[in-house]
């Protein structure tokens, strides 16, 4: 959060808790993803304040995780893009630098995320060792409890691999991540929760999910101290090619 005074025709910034920092581009991430990947990318812009969508979405109690489990979202990083490459491997080629291949220009063998946008580190990826998790910004389990539950199975794989949705991370980070909100959990890189929280706003806009009303505050108190923030766009179409399927 951010607090304006004002004196002698001068602006004042007193930063708060949110470490955020206010950009006019709307990009307060070190690490904003700005290039777009065969699954369609996730770095554009809509052009509109992130925190002014926060009103958009509804609020909500958190139904029940009930009946939740990984396959309702189908198998895990379907190429629903049709490109030749999962999920996992289109968000690692986006993310990652010096990337290296371990097969053709698909399967990702090495690279780093420089930094990792959790932690401002950096961590080094190689295939098979697991220090690089890519994290799913609304958790799986989150949308479950909050609108995926009722939705077509088509929708579901869609949300799971939409690269709106996806992000390269430490992999000991994510996992302290749990299945968390906005009001639960944040970064440990306090520059980087406004472009987090902008892409939960992001996702929990284009699929139609609620939020409660701790998640709401939550969401507010943080893009307040970043009002230029922008929320992302772009992304996979929000139902996946009928030839997937999931329980």
């Amino acid at each position: 959060m951010t607090l304006w005074t004002r004196g002698a025709g001068a602006a004042v910034v007193l930063l708060a808790v949110t470490g955020c920092t206010v950009d006019s581009t709307g990009s307060t991430g070190p690490d904003e993803p700005t290039g777009t990947s065969a699954s369609g990318g996730s770095g554009q812009s809509a052009g509109g304040a992130a925190l002014a969508a926060v009103d958009s979405l509804v609020v909500k109690g958190r139904a029940p995780r009930t009946g939740y489990d990984r396959d309702r979202f189908g198998s895990p990083w379907a190429d629903t893009d049709s490109n030749g490459c999962g999920t996992r491997d289109d968000i690692l080629k986006r993310d990652l630098k010096d990337v290296k291949f371990s097969d053709g220009d698909c399967e990702v063998g090495s690279g780093t995320l420089d930094p990792d946008p959790y932690t401002n580190e950096d961590v080094t990826f190689v295939r098979g060792r697991s220090q690089v998790d890519i994290d799913h910004v609304v958790a799986l389990s989150d949308a479950w409890q909050k609108g995926a539950q009722q939705w077509d199975p088509s929708k579901r794989i869609a949300l799971a691999n939409d690269p709106l949705n996806l992000l390269a991370v430490d992999a000991g980070t994510n996992r302290s991540k749990s299945d968390g909100d906005t009001a639960t959990w944040l970064p440990p890189n306090k520059a980087y929760r406004c472009t987090y929280v902008a892409g939960q706003v992001a996702v929990k806009k284009k699929y139609g999910l609620w939020v409660t009303e701790a998640e709401k505050a939550a969401m507010e108190r943080v893009l307040a101290g970043c009002p230029g923030q922008k929320l992302p766009s772009g992304g996979s179409p929000t139902t996946a090619p009928e030839r997937f399927h999931a329980d």
